[in-house]
Order: C-alpha cells, then structure tokens, then sequence
C-alpha cells in the first residue's frame, strides 16, 4: 500500500479522535448536569452518567491507537503477520465494550428521555450501541480472514 493511503487514513484517525475529545470535554459535563436537573431526587444520577460516558472513552481510544498501530503494520508491509491479528483481536474488544457500556447506560439515557420527552436520545444510543457492535463483529470478521490468510501463506512457503 503506497506510503499516502496509509498516511491519509492515519490522519482520518486522528481526525476521528479529536470531535470525540471535544465531545468528552464539553458535552458530557452537560449532559450529567441535565441529567441532575431534571431528577433533583436523585443526587448520584450526574455521577453515574458520567461514569458511564467517561468509561466508554478508554475502550474507544484504545481502538483508535490499535488502528493507528494496523495502519503502521500494513505501512511497513507486515499487514500478514501476528500483530495486525493481535491489533484487529484488540479492536474487536474495544468495540464491543464501547457497545457494552452504553447498553449499560441505556436506562439512565432512557429515564433522561422519558423525563425531558426527547425519544431523540434513546435513537442516538441505540445508534452508538449498533455502529459499536457492527465494528466489532467486522474486527472480528477480518481477524479470522487474516488468520486464514497467515496459515496459507505459511503452508505455501513450507511448500516450496
């Protein structure tokens, strides 16, 4: 792979970080301080959003960094090797615990919704879960192909 796909697509990785950096920082304290006005009965509701949102940010960018190490594998033409299965194996968790923690989050969100009458929200989750999930099922998908990939490409080469 030339030298600037690989350079592009790390840039769209770091482009992908920085709106959801933006969003962990100025967003989320927002959205518990609503969450707490709209439910004064309920002290620990701010807390416990988050929680959950801020939880969601460590698997999020663990996945980011084993893209951005993918990227330099396939850069350095060792994309057919065990790091790129180990990267895209790492990608596969980090998907599925982003989807995990806000199906977790998901009665807080719900309760937020229900309270302010703003179904917009269960969709914008319901959304975030599903797009996590399909990440992870294609990581997980493109795991085992590579892992195919490896094994033929080692029996081809005891073969000869």
């Amino acid at each position: 792979m030339h030298r600037g796909t690989t350079l592009f697509l790390k840039a769209a990785v770091v482009l992908i970080g920085l709106p959801i950096l933006a969003i962990y920082i100025f967003l989320v304290p927002g959205i518990g301080n609503f969450a707490a006005e709209l439910y004064p009965e309920y002290t620990a509701i701010r807390i416990w959003i988050w929680i959950d949102l801020y939880a969601t940010a460590i698997p999020f960018y663990l996945a980011l960094y084993q893209s951005f190490r993918l990227l330099i594998h396939i850069e350095r033409r060792r994309a057919f090797s065990d790091l790129a299965v180990q990267a895209l194996k790492k990608i596969k968790y980090c998907g599925a615990a982003v989807g995990g923690l806000f199906a977790i989050g998901m009665p807080l969100y719900y309760m937020m919704a229900e309270r302010d009458d703003a179904p917009g929200i269960i969709v914008i989750g319901l959304v975030i879960i599903f797009a996590s999930w399909v990440i992870a099922v294609f990581a997980a998908v493109l795991q085992k192909l590579l892992q195919e990939a490896i094994a033929i490409q080692l029996e081809n080469e005891l073969t000869v």
